[in-house]
């Protein structure tokens, strides 16, 4: 692409050469206001009414424009006792802790709003918010921001030291043209994100359809049918039975050796896992190791390799989370070991059960903190057929999901890569590594 004419040394490291008629000048030179905003607890932060009350998870890393995510509001008051927080139009929005790096302008429907732990600055005459807002979101902006950043696990940058930083600002003019320039770049790059994120989605939809069909109707689609009996499974094919899982399983649960003992814990042989585990699906490595002795005075338990593993209980989506076990083990007490036995195939039971993870997690009150009980693991209903149908299931499945896999694999790298090439875009323009101009 187009470069300008003539270059000089910036005199900053990692600026390095930048046209010849730019300026290099301290940020602070060019704001007429930067302070902190409110950081404060609030006594109370309404949902339905009231002055809105902006927080950096609701600033968009791709989008100029962000929406409270809530939305959250203050009532007037308390904006107005705390006025240093107001906003205004284009100012431009520093997220002061946690995700450093994220930066966003006020659009006009939150003019007035009020903030929370964010830097507000506003640019005078000499730069416009939005070529300060790519500035800040190109590379050289994340370095600048992880250099003055502060804290080893909570990271931190306050007003003062951006205010010191150095940027590189053309004339107004041609901060006009860039910033026309990577809107319309942006947008495009944008689209093409967007659209890949839209195939990743329907993608894992089709998955999760496969598996729903292939378990609950088989893969012969001339197969005759007949009802289930069970109202959330509807037909099934004629030569499947209804039954229940206690009797072609054995059902039981582990137990956690005292942590109070070290001798059960130290130098362990014997793996054993806890309930994160079900989020791995296919577990090859134990959480930890206990003893053999630890083995003979708790509730654990061997569990056979190829067994699955269902836990019982836990905040969030873990209830009900399947997995299937490769090496043999022992686990927690919040977990169920399920040991299918001749007529049942491993893999197609655990393919099952993740087909029927919400009916599960009803068993123990939804979304509730209520657990569920072996003897709820047992009662569940599932189709029997020949062993070998199963496997042949399980096999179709598998080969079909690596395919869709592959897709989403392929799909994720073009997200990456496209992403990368938007933000390295970005800072070719805004350094003057390259030329743009009203017409390209």
């Amino acid at each position: 692409m187009e470069r300008y004419p003539k270059y000089k040394d910036s005199g900053i490291k990692w600026i390095g050469d930048i046209p010849e008629h730019w300026k290099i000048s301290k940020f602070g030179k060019n704001v007429t206001k930067l302070t902190n905003g409110y950081v404060g607890p609030v006594r109370k932060i309404m949902r339905h009414s009231g002055v809105p009350y902006i927080q950096g998870i609701h600033i968009k890393e791709t989008a100029i424009e962000f929406t409270p995510k809530g939305p959250y509001y203050v009532s007037k008051e308390w904006s107005d006792a705390h006025e240093k927080s107001i906003l205004k139009k284009d100012d431009v929005l520093f997220v002061q802790t946690g995700e450093i790096g994220k930066v966003g302008i006020v659009p006009e429907e939150f003019e007035g709003a009020n903030c929370h732990a964010l830097i507000i600055t506003r640019p005078n005459e000499s730069i416009i918010s939005k070529y300060l807002y790519y500035y800040f979101t190109s590379n050289i902006g994340h370095y600048i921001l992880n250099r003055i950043r502060t804290g080893e696990i909570l990271h931190h940058i306050n007003g003062s030291k951006l205010k010191a930083v150095h940027i590189i600002i053309p004339n107004v003019n041609e901060q006009k043209i860039i910033t026309h320039y990577l809107d319309r770049k942006t947008t495009e790059i944008d689209q093409l994100i967007a659209d890949k994120k839209r195939l990743v989605k329907l993608y894992k939809e089709e998955k999760t359809a496969l598996i729903n069909q292939a378990v609950t109707k088989g893969i012969d689609p001339n197969a005759p049918m007949k009802d289930s009996g069970i109202e959330w499974l509807g037909e099934i094919p004629e030569h499947w039975q209804s039954t229940s899982l206690k009797w072609y399983a054995n059902i039981y649960s582990g137990g956690t050796p005292s942590k109070k003992n070290p001798e059960y814990w130290k130098d362990g042989t014997i793996p054993w896992l806890n309930s994160g585990t079900v989020n791995q699906w296919d577990i090859t490595t134990p959480s930890e190791y206990i003893t053999q002795e630890a083995l003979e005075n708790s509730s654990a338990k061997w569990i056979p390799e190829k067994s699955i593993l269902m836990a019982l209980a836990g905040q969030g989506k873990t209830k009900g989370m399947v997995a299937q076990v490769h090496i043999s083990c022992t686990c927690n007490q919040s977990m169920a070991v399920i040991v299918p036995n001749e007529k049942l195939h491993n893999r197609f039971l655990l393919y099952w059960l993740k087909r029927n993870y919400q009916n599960i997690r009803n068993l123990g009150g939804g979304d509730k903190r209520d657990g569920i009980n072996l003897e709820m693991i047992g009662g569940i209903p599932i189709p029997l057929f020949s062993i070998e149908e199963q496997k042949e299931i399980t096999e179709f499945i598998e080969k079909q999901i690596k395919i869709l896999d592959n897709k989403i694999v392929n799909a994720n790298k073009y997200i990456d890569l496209i992403t990368e090439y938007r933000t390295a875009l970005i800072s070719e323009v805004v350094t003057g590594k390259i030329k743009v101009t009203n017409t390209r």
